[in-house]
């Protein structure tokens, strides 16, 4: 995958959300309102996407930055699931979103359905199944933490962060597919990833509006109910 601006903004976005993250655990010693389940998520959608990893070099820049997606994700999970007194904060009455079964299950249908529609039987390739598997959950990962917050309702200023810029890496990459298919006489087209991307940022829609409402006005940052 060629490089340009929009691109690497989008990895930065990505990265600097994982900071923002991982700061707020490591510093606050405090993983309320963040969904564990989300993170779980994602550690699938890097796993199954990157196994090109012991199979293609592409570059230096590209190997480490799925090390660093896979290992920071570990780390997230690590460590509000087992280390205190992180562990304890973290409240799982909130975090119920069924994940496995109504999300990563219905992906794993849907990728196994769209592939053989493209493909077929005689063209199978278990490696596009499982990274147009990847494709799907992702646009679907952060869910649980959407959830998660419109139960809280107040979102903590670095949580906050954190959902703002993961959603900006999606919406950047959006940005990254278009000056692509205008720049490169032969850039290959995938329906699927402009669906799944412009679907992901969608999700992130109505968390984006009150976040800059919130920055704008210089107030807290509040969800409304879902009556509201």
């Amino acid at each position: 995958m060629s490089m340009n601006i929009f691109r690497l903004a989008g990895d930065m976005s990505h990265v600097f959300s994982i900071i923002v993250l991982l700061l707020r655990l490591r510093v606050a010693k405090n993983a309320q309102g963040i969904s564990v389940r989300t993170h779980e998520l994602f550690l699938l959608v890097f796993i199954t996407r990157y196994l090109d990893l012991f199979t293609t070099f592409y570059s230096i820049y590209n190997s480490v930055m799925k090390v660093l997606y896979i290992g920071t994700t570990v780390s997230i999970i690590y460590t509000i699931k087992f280390q205190e007194p992180i562990k304890s904060t973290y409240d799982k009455a909130q975090d119920t979103f069924l994940h496995w079964r109504f999300a990563a299950l219905p992906c794993a249908v849907v990728a196994v359905i769209t592939h053989l529609i493209g493909s077929g039987f005689e063209e199978f390739d278990a490696l596009e199944l499982i990274w147009t598997f990847s494709i799907y959950l992702e646009a679907i990962a952060i869910l649980p933490q959407l959830i998660v917050l419109q139960r809280y309702r107040e979102v903590e200023n670095l949580t906050g962060n954190y959902i703002f810029f993961m959603g900006s890496y999606r919406a950047l990459y959006i940005l990254n597919w278009i000056y692509r298919a205008h720049t490169e006489a032969h850039y290959k087209h995938h329906w699927v990833v402009y669906f799944c991307g412009v679907l992901q940022t969608l999700l992130y829609a109505d968390f984006f509006y009150y976040y800059l409402k919130s920055k704008s006005s210089g107030g807290r940052f509040t969800l409304p109910t879902a009556s509201a």
